[in-house]
């Protein structure tokens, strides 16, 4: 029998201090920054340390903590791992394996669902057999440091889709008490704070634009033709490389992008210059399915990784959405565009809700003037010199 150091519920209660308070026989009574008591086992196996949560002292009590910490020695002496699932418990990898199937039915990226799956099956890997029931702090913060300062868009997702298990645990009566992967009042007051780092994807400068296209216009194959239709569109790849025959319209020049196939999950109507028709109405004599630009199997569009090969085969150096800062930034310096209009050509959201409310209309007219001069400036020919209804275009 191990010696205790003599914790009694009122000890505990006077706990207030951050820091472990040792029970004896590798039980401790954890109290955070914010004040929150729970029960930890620690213990080493190979001269290092590891630590299992046995949950908030607000539902497991003294007696209860000493027994799951017995519970924890003997499996220790054993040879097992005291993380592992109890008979009859429900693991976090269970509740997150059910979380995962319930959200990815409505995500469109699969993207999102590689990146959601990789999370909960590899950076949570040490949480997944754990019962859900015993995940504490310590736990979370097992999960998250080694990846905090080094891949922060990476730890911070992490962190989200952790606490979003755990709340799916918490409803379906399976665990109780605080979200331990809780971000304010918690995990802030226990994680360095985060580096904010801004990745820009490589955008061509727009002087260099015209002199691309002529390189383009040279080379043969329909990718050439979805780059080209990308670039005058000013879409995002993915956008343009899932078109379809029933958004075209070619004889009121727009092409409408539903909802479901926009990032902003909004029907955005893009209008069509001259230029852009005369690649549909050429992609229309070959047309074999639905989609306009088809890949080596009808039933397909075309796949993201032949624009790339064509970039790199043209010496473009910058990413194919980059072509979408180019505009951006040609619209603010050889234009008189308002920024508005330049944003809603983006598919970009612009202003609060109450601009929003006020202002419905998508200034098609305007983006139609800006899409065709975008088009005219683009157009491989010596000066590039443009004058529409008073507009310029250097």
């Amino acid at each position: 029998m191990h010696k205790r150091n003599g914790l009694t519920a009122l000890r505990i209660k006077r706990k207030r201090k951050p820091g472990r308070y040792g029970d004896g026989g590798g039980l401790y009574l954890a109290v955070n920054e914010n004040g929150a008591k729970s029960w930890v086992f620690m213990w080493k196996r190979h001269g290092k340390r590891h630590a299992r949560g046995l949950g908030p002292v607000d539902t497991v009590s003294l007696v209860e903590a000493r027994e799951l910490a017995a519970e924890a020695r003997k499996a220790v002496r054993e040879g097992r791992d005291p993380r592992a699932a109890r008979a009859g418990t429900v693991t976090f990898g269970q509740v997150a394996d059910e979380v995962f199937e319930t959200l990815s039915t409505d995500w469109r990226s699969a993207k999102h669902r590689y990146q959601w799956k990789r999370a909960l099956e590899n950076h949570c890997a040490t949480l997944r057999d754990m019962p859900v029931v015993d995940i504490g702090t310590e736990d979370v913060l097992r999960v998250l440091k080694p990846l905090w300062t080094t891949r922060t868009v990476t730890a911070t997702r992490t962190r989200d889709r952790i606490e979003r298990v755990l709340d799916a645990a918490k409803a379906k009566g399976h665990r109780t008490g605080e979200n331990p992967a809780r971000w304010k009042g918690n995990l802030k007051d226990l994680l360095p704070k985060r580096r904010h780092v801004v990745t820009h994807l490589k955008a061509m400068p727009y002087a260099e634009v015209p002199t691309f296209m002529a390189k383009l216009r040279g080379a043969e194959g329909v990718g050439c033709s979805v780059l080209e239709f990308a670039i005058l569109v000013a879409a995002r790849p993915g956008e343009v490389l899932g078109a379809k025959w029933s958004e075209i319209d070619l004889t009121g020049k727009v092409w409408t992008v539903p909802a479901a196939r926009m990032k902003g999950n909004r029907e955005h109507q893009v209008p069509l210059s001259r230029r852009s028709v005369a690649i549909l109405r050429q992609m229309a004599t070959v047309r074999m399915s639905d989609y306009v630009f088809p890949g080596k199997r009808q039933d397909r569009p075309i796949a993201g990784t032949t624009l790339r090969t064509i970039m790199r085969r043209l010496g473009g150096d910058a990413t194919v959405h980059g072509f979408r800062s180019a505009f951006r930034d040609w619209c603010g310096d050889r234009t008189s565009f308002p920024r508005e209009v330049a944003e809603a050509a983006l598919a970009h959201r612009v202003g609060d809700d109450t601009e929003r409310a006020y202002r419905r209309g998508h200034a098609f007219e305007k983006r139609s003037e800006l899409m065709q001069m975008w088009a005219n400036y683009c157009e491989p020919k010596a000066g590039n010199v443009v004058a529409i209804r008073g507009r310029r275009a250097k």
